[in-house]
């Protein structure tokens, strides 16, 4: 779990940067001022994503399940927060209805909050 923990901070913030770049330059002539500024929230969020893998990635052990879902949770988390906002922001230039992803970004939210949460209990419970 340690290494899939590192994989992905490692994975999400490389995508961060391109997907950055991305927006900047090529989404800004095509996306309104809006659905850019959503589609940078969801950049933002997996760049804070990986930061926050990679550093539990040497912190925890992952000897236990709370320490597993820890990762989990942020990494299913960032996936269905993210992902559906830039599907979302980007649903006008596709020329496809994606409103149903709507509900997808608050659960995704969700997951990452929780995960957050739990940390604070590691840290709580293991005095670090």
């Amino acid at each position: 779990m340690k290494t899939i923990t590192l994989v992905f901070g490692a994975v999400y913030g490389m995508l961060s940067v391109i997907l950055g770049a991305f927006g900047a330059h090529a989404l800004k002539k095509i996306l309104s001022v809006e659905r850019l500024e959503s589609f940078e929230t969801g950049v933002r969020y997996q760049m804070y994503a990986a930061f926050f893998l990679l550093i539990i990635g040497y912190i925890l052990k992952f000897e236990t399940s709370t320490e597993k879902w820890t990762s989990i949770l942020m990494i299913a988390g960032t996936i269905l927060f993210s992902v559906s906002i830039y599907f979302l922001s980007m649903q006008d230039y596709l020329g496809v209805n994606l409103k149903f992803l709507g509900p997808i970004t608050p659960l995704g939210g969700l997951f990452m909050i929780l995960s957050w949460g739990m940390l604070i209990l590691y840290f709580a419970k293991n005095k670090i």
